[in-house]
């Protein structure tokens, strides 16, 4: 909801011409002003409606087309694009036709029957209008759309009905000095710049900043010829009032100077919240869905805190399950012999990795002459007791093979 919605009444600023009263004049603030502000919306809107007065372009129809060319077929070491006919010229033999190839059309050719325009929600229109209203009212979105503010006496700025009887363009500066709004018009006027890219030779050469926006109510009023030659400031009648004007670039927060007549008109052509628009058949404005947006306040209010349950201090936590081969303090709480049986098996795991080392070691260690003179003499007295007990010693051939002495 938007910030003036705390102030019921508006001033409407005097000006010279008017005749001096003892009490300022006041008028009520209208409820579109209170709408709920939607950018995400207003940029839709936008962006659908601003295609809608572009003019269709497309190539011409014969364009990379007016060549006699023909393939050369296969079997000539040479892609298969049409290629132009005749000789006696760089352009013979050239590819033709194609995408990739100079001189050629371009790829999808564009048609003037493309779907230039966009159909938009009356309903959604509506809403990006009365949105882009209400936000105009807020000072802080105006000066972040880059509008300067410095001297104005406040927003929504409402200036009286004798404005839109005024003619001259240096009446017209004047008021704008008096209601303090002349500062943003010098800075549209000194933003004049050639524009960047190629847009400067379409028609389009020169850009500026946005000025303020005057909203009239009085059909034909001479006001727009007065405000109409000073750069920067577009007019607009309440009853025609445009997206594209009050958030050009679909960004919100226009600076618009409403006359009274136009303030006042508000209520009737977009309704009220209970009440439906005398001049839209059926619409009523939109309601935000917050009256009040601070959040953190309304849930620490006293109101809120009273009715709340308590904070839960004690609660139980699920424990988290864990594997008991996996992780070991679950397996001692389980069994506590496993801490015994674990240790005994590493024990008995290091004595046989040292019996193993140990008889390795001897085996890859040389005897000594000592062992191995104990070693051949046990085998030579093996050795005579075989003979000794053998049968076969009675016999001269196996006497003989075996080499024992009679």
């Amino acid at each position: 909801m938007a910030a003036a919605a705390a102030r019921p009444l508006v001033t409407v600023q005097t000006l010279d011409s008017d005749m001096s009263t003892d009490s300022p004049l006041t008028v009520p603030l209208p409820d579109v002003v209170k709408a709920p502000i939607r950018p995400d919306l207003v940029n839709f809107v936008h962006a659908n409606m601003s295609k809608n007065s572009r003019q269709p372009y497309a190539v011409s129809r014969r364009a990379g087309h007016q060549t006699s060319a023909e393939s050369w077929g296969t079997g000539r070491a040479v892609s298969r694009i049409p290629r132009v006919c005749g000789g006696g010229t760089h352009r013979a033999g050239q590819g033709a036709f194609g995408n990739m190839c100079r001189g050629g059309r371009m790829f999808a050719p564009t048609k003037i029957w493309r779907r230039w325009h966009r159909k938009i929600n009356v309903n959604m229109k509506r809403f990006a209008v009365v949105s882009a209203i209400a936000a105009s009212a807020v000072p802080s979105l105006v000066m972040a759309r880059g509008h300067r503010l410095e001297s104005v006496p406040e927003l929504p700025l409402v200036v009286s009905d004798s404005a839109e009887s005024v003619e001259k363009t240096s009446a017209a500066i004047k008021i704008l000095k008096q209601i303090g709004a002349f500062p943003d018009a010098e800075k549209a006027k000194d933003s004049l710049a050639i524009r960047p890219g190629k847009g400067k030779m379409r028609n389009r050469r020169y850009i500026s900043r946005k000025g303020p926006l005057i909203v009239y109510a009085t059909e034909g009023a001479k006001i727009v010829k007065a405000f109409r030659n000073i750069p920067g400031i577009d007019i607009c009648h309440v009853d025609r009032l445009n997206l594209l004007k009050l958030a050009p670039g679909g960004h919100l927060g226009r600076f618009v100077i409403w006359t009274k007549g136009a303030f006042e008109k508000l209520d009737e052509i977009y309704g009220t919240f209970d009440k439906p628009s005398a001049k839209k058949n059926g619409y009523v404005l939109p309601r935000a869905k917050m009256l009040n947006g601070d959040l953190a306040r309304i849930v620490n209010s006293d109101e809120i805190q009273s009715v709340v349950r308590p904070t839960k201090k004690e609660f139980k936590r699920a424990p988290m399950k864990k594997n008991p081969l996996k992780n070991l303090n679950v397996l001692l709480k389980l069994n506590p012999y496993a801490e015994t049986a674990r240790r005994m098996a590493l024990l008995a795991e290091e004595q046989r990795k040292k019996a193993k080392a140990e008889k390795l070691g001897k085996k890859r260690t040389g005897l000594t002459k000592e062992e191995e003179k104990a070693i051949k003499a046990s085998g030579k007295a093996f050795y005579k007791t075989m003979i000794s007990d053998s049968d076969y010693t009675e016999f001269e051939n196996f006497s003989k093979w075996l080499g024992a002495s009679q």
